[in-house]
């Protein structure tokens, strides 16, 4: 009850909800434009191969691209660097569904879109501790990284259903609207246009120098390399075609749904990351029992209620880390750890896969999370204590301890 009059009391802060919605539907394209691509570049090549590495080249760009557009919008404002991603993206796009072309056009187009993937994350996780007071900022990125679960649990479903329905082209052309209606809310909302970031003083990944920042990017690849581990696996269990397979990874969705509207509120300690993480590698860890849809199902309910707190640690410690003008940067860092994460356990799990069956994938995605756990224990006094302290970046003028 207490959490949920917190997040309720947090709504109607002015602005809060707003910019909520508007950064969830800039975001809805990132659920939906993987699986897009996959299936477009294998219905024109007839090659899984081909997809495969047209999707390579897309995250190459995006993760290549995060730290750079995140520290752009320091040096010429939020909304232009939003702006042109977005065009730029939204035009990669169109270009890739409505002509024809070899794999090697395919993937300088995947590499364009990746590069030109809009920076609403970092933008919107450094608004937040400008719209809110110190002590909702915990409880807000807890809201934040429970909400984003709305994204992977309709995003596919929706993508899946236009693509086979209707078409391939017409689903790449949805992301397209999606992206363009979503991202010019979000670039309009006006608290876009009233925060400004100050130029940072620093090289570019001068910030991983931060123990928190570091830490918090080495945790963010092993807690999405367990997700998509798991991902793999329940499609190698279930199969392409089967139902199953979307609901098991709906439930894990509603999972860490569940677990940040309960948990997120509860005040950081220097133990919080390991003690969630822990959720985690416990529910993969007894998803390896059996594949039975119902004990697959509930085990990774289990598993998911531990990642959106989880995320919300990772927010919480990076803002308060760094200063205000290295926190864009800071995001974009982590989310190219979490996305080189995403190949990782994919790549891991699609051999184990090949080598000893669906189990596999759960073996790969339990060693993710028990290397986290492990992280956040051995490394336990670099997390910023945040019991009695709030999550509010660090001021410009204020020195910061970094390694080396």
């Amino acid at each position: 009850m207490a959490a949920s009059s917190g997040y309720r009391d947090l709504l109607r802060t002015p602005g809060v909800g707003r910019i909520i919605a508007a950064q969830l539907t800039a975001r809805f394209p990132t659920g939906m434009t993987s699986l897009a691509l996959l299936l477009h570049v294998e219905q024109v090549t007839g090659s899984y191969g081909a997809a495969g590495l047209v999707l390579a080249a897309a995250s190459i760009g995006q993760g290549a691209a995060g730290p750079v557009t995140s520290r752009w919008m320091g040096l010429w404002g939020m909304r232009t660097v939003l702006t042109l991603t977005t065009l730029v993206c939204a035009s990669a796009i169109v270009v890739i569904a409505l002509w024809t072309m070899p794999v090697p056009g395919y993937m300088l187009l995947g590499l364009l879109a990746g590069l030109s993937t809009p920076p609403v994350q970092p933008a919107v996780r450094t608004i937040y501790p400008k719209i809110v007071t110190a002590r909702q900022l915990t409880p807000l990125f807890s809201l934040d990284a429970a909400l984003q679960e709305i994204i992977w649990i309709f995003a596919p479903v929706v993508i899946t259903l236009v693509a086979t329905q209707v078409g391939t082209v017409p689903a790449l052309l949805l992301i397209v609207v999606v992206l363009l209606t979503g991202g010019a809310w979000f670039i309009l909302s006006p608290e876009v246009g009233r925060v400004r970031i100050p130029r940072s003083r620093r090289r570019l990944g001068r910030v991983l120098a931060r123990p928190p920042i570091l830490l918090a990017t080495l945790v963010g690849f092993l807690l999405i390399g367990a997700c998509a581990a798991v991902e793999a696996g329940v499609v190698a269990t279930f199969g392409h075609g089967g139902a199953e397979a979307g609901l098991v990874l709906a439930v894990f969705a509603v999972g860490s749904l569940a677990g940040g509207l309960a948990f997120g509120h509860l005040p950081v300690g220097r133990w919080a990351m390991a003690r969630r993480l822990a959720v985690l590698a416990v529910g993969l860890a007894l998803a390896m029992i059996s594949l039975n849809v119902w004990w697959l199902g509930g085990t990774l309910f289990l598993a998911g209620i531990g990642i959106a707190p989880a995320f919300a640690v990772l927010s919480a410690m990076t803002t308060a880390s760094v200063k205000f003008s290295d926190t864009a940067e800071a995001f974009g860092w982590i989310g190219t750890g979490q996305l080189i994460g995403a190949a990782a356990g994919s790549a891991i799990a699609g051999f184990l896969i090949d080598g000893v069956g669906p189990s596999g994938a759960y073996w790969a995605a339990t060693a993710f999370a028990v290397g986290g756990v492990l992280v956040a224990i051995v490394f336990v006094r670099a997390f910023p204590d945040l019991r009695h302290r709030d999550p509010t970046p660090l001021p410009d003028t204020e020195p910061v301890t970094t390694l080396g």
